[in-house]
């Protein structure tokens, strides 16, 4: 018998001598989805909509869709969608997908790396397919914006189309109809050809065509010529809730048909043969700002027209809209052009441009227009400012040019710390941009040009064309400096590229106005409020209430995030008096500012309740813009109509 010593050696000399696997390499990919090329496709595809399942909020779309000859057949669900700048096409919400051909199934498999395309098996010889599916439009708006309610609805063609991979969007037709509630009626940029009973049949038009021509429909519905003697149609087609939400004060008609006017003599023309507002006041409907270059899908809620300062806050909505036929639409950034919405990505470096200065234009038409009030832009421009510049300290890290990434890092994704991740930024710190750069022009020309004449130079041209014309930062900056000579990259790039902790205001300082805070909310504020069912402390304890008194924002480094405040929490009592609404806390930081306790706030998040003590006596502070004596006021010369 051996000794377990001698076994071991003897058993490790008869294993061979272990080797190291090959190391994992990866799975080859799929071939690409066919990229888009420039020419025709043949025929036209036959697209129906079956928007008539109010109670369920389903569409039955059905298709005929030619098969090119000696091709494969690969059909794309729009992805990367235009005005969202992100790939967030509605693939969640297709279902029942089914192709036939003469009768018979078709066998089809999604692309397993392009998720929105569908390749199709389709027998030798088959002149076409019919595709068939749903559409199951959100019922509920946590789960995605309501587009069908018993009273209206929205057809975007986006979920309820499939087109063939290979091909410009501009270079495949497409026939559609729609299948609406029989006395139901309707607005869209699209021409009819038929209609009866409620099933409209539509002229063709380029792919391009139909998915920037959504379709509203709706059981009380306003139309209103604002330009009946203009160069081209533009009509205010109104959806409501009720048919008394309908009703418009003359004074505020007047403003909408001045928008009209002010628009043209700001940019100098127009890209439309017509235009159509599509203009929802609902509380189920979801609301929407989207742009299109002879429409827009415009939401709000009922009180649009009934209450004005109620609604301010949201009344600058449609000159924002309709300013993106010009700037957005028309006049493109060349990276945000895509030829099929799929297979080419979007790139948004350009956003605060796009959103940006229209942001500015918006606002400063529906000042000229009458719309709103030069002091309600005042009031809106200082909400906006002393948010980028007190209540973003995430601008230490990041800067501005970063934020036009947003959409597509995180499309309409909640952020419980947004003041320092900074989110859509582009949109408002643009709109400072774009005021100090037209400060700047009206200063240096002692006030005979201004950003105006920029607005007629870059996307007035070509009168009448609706043709997309895209641009660069470099054409930017060249239009510029045609106005007037400056050194306008460095001065983009320096509030584009810097990083610090205040915002652009030198635009409100050379127009006459500078940034403050007191202990009075102004009408904005308070309309902004209302609208949010809350309270704003941002500036002085560091947080914001909403509804049920739930902590809904906390701003970095503030005395409440000092205390170890954050969003979610809900707010129980303030000095132990059980809080019935914001003016309870109100109070109390008006009462500390004159007192040496702390303001101390009872908490419950989750299931564990706290004391909180924040040693905070700088009393409430609010934002306003206060003029700066002895200065010309130029924003009152940008908000005044032009002649």
């Amino acid at each position: 018998m051996l000794k377990p010593s001698r076994v071991l050696p003897i058993i490790l000399a008869a294993v061979p001598a272990y080797a190291d696997p090959a190391p994992p390499l990866p799975v080859p990919l799929p071939p690409r989805v066919a990229a888009p090329q420039d020419r025709p496709f043949p025929g036209t595809i036959a697209l129906c909509v079956d928007a008539t399942d109010l109670d369920r909020h389903i569409i039955h779309v059905t298709e005929t869709i030619p098969v090119p000859a000696g091709e494969n057949l690969t059909l794309l669900l729009p992805k990367w969608l235009p005005g969202n700048h992100s790939p967030s096409g509605p693939l969640p919400e297709l279902a029942g997908l089914t192709f036939t051909a003469a009768g018979r199934d078709l066998t089809w498999q999604r692309d397993p790396v392009d998720m929105f395309a569908f390749h199709i098996d389709v027998p030798a010889n088959t002149p076409a397919i019919e595709a068939s599916f749903d559409f199951l439009s959100p019922i509920d708006g946590k789960n995605g914006r309501v587009v069908i309610t018993p009273n209206m609805l929205d057809i975007q063609w986006r979920p309820e189309i499939l087109f063939p991979a290979g091909y410009y969007q501009r270079d495949i037709k497409v026939q559609a109809c729609a299948t609406l509630p029989e006395t139901w009626q309707y607005a869209t940029a699209l021409e009819t050809a038929h209609a009866s009973r409620g099933k409209i049949e539509f002229k063709p038009v380029p792919l391009e065509t139909l998915l920037d021509s959504p379709l509203y429909a709706g059981r009380y519905v306003s139309r209103i010529d604002l330009d009946p003697m203009g160069p081209a149609p533009v009509r205010l087609n109104v959806f409501a809730d009720k048919p008394e939400d309908l009703k418009i004060a003359p004074d505020d008609l007047q403003a909408h048909k001045n928008l009209v006017q002010q628009a043209y003599r700001n940019f100098g023309g127009h890209h439309y043969d017509h235009y159509d507002f599509l203009f929802s006041l609902s509380d189920e409907m979801g609301a929407i700002g989207l742009e299109h270059q002879r429409s827009s899908e415009d939401g709000v809620d009922q009180v649009y027209f009934t209450d004005p300062e109620k609604s301010a806050i949201i009344r600058h909505l449609l000159p924002h809209e309709y300013t993106h036929s010009w700037n957005g639409k028309f006049r493109r950034p060349a990276d945000l052009w895509s030829p099929d919405e799929v297979t080419s990505p979007e790139r948004d470096s350009l956003l605060w441009v796009y959103e940006g200065q229209t942001e500015y234009w918006g606002q400063v038409l529906a000042a000229r227009a009458g719309i709103l009030k030069p002091a309600q832009i005042r009031d809106i421009w200082a909400l906006e400012a002393a948010l980028l510049d007190a209540g973003t300290p995430g601008r230490t890290w990041r800067n501005l040019a970063d934020t036009t990434n947003d959409p597509i890092i995180s499309w309409h994704r909640p952020s419980e710390w947004r003041s320092w991740s900074r989110f859509g930024d582009y949109y408002d710190e643009g709109l400072l941009i774009w005021l100090d750069a037209d400060t700047l022009i009206r200063e240096k020309t002692n006030g005979a040009r201004s950003l105006s004449d920029f607005a007629k130079l870059f996307f007035g041209i070509d009168n009448g064309s609706w043709v997309t014309q895209t641009y660069s930062l470099e054409d930017i900056v060249h239009a510029l400096d045609t106005i007037y000579p400056y050194d306008w990259a460095g001065f983009l790039h320096a509030r584009l590229d810097g990083k610090g902790p205040h915002a652009p205001l030198d635009g409100l300082a050379r127009g006459g106005w500078k940034l403050v805070y007191t202990a009075e909310k102004s009408a904005m504020q308070k309309s902004v409020e209302s609208r949010r069912h809350g309270g704003s402390f941002t500036y002085s304890l560091g947080l914001s209430i909403g509804p049920d008194n739930a902590v809904t924002d906390v701003l970095w480094g503030s005395p409440a995030f000092a205390a170890g405040i954050a969003p979610g929490a809900k707010l129980l009592a303030v000095n132990g008096l059980a809080i019935e609404q914001p003016s309870t806390l109100a109070d109390a930081i008006t009462a500390a500012a004159t007192g040496k306790a702390p303001i101390t706030l009872l908490l419950r998040t989750g299931n564990q309740y706290r004391d909180v003590e924040i040693d905070y006596h700088g009393g409430l502070r609010y934002p306003h813009l206060e003029r700066i004596a002895g200065t010309p006021d130029r924003l009152d010369q940008i908000l005044a109509p032009i002649k």
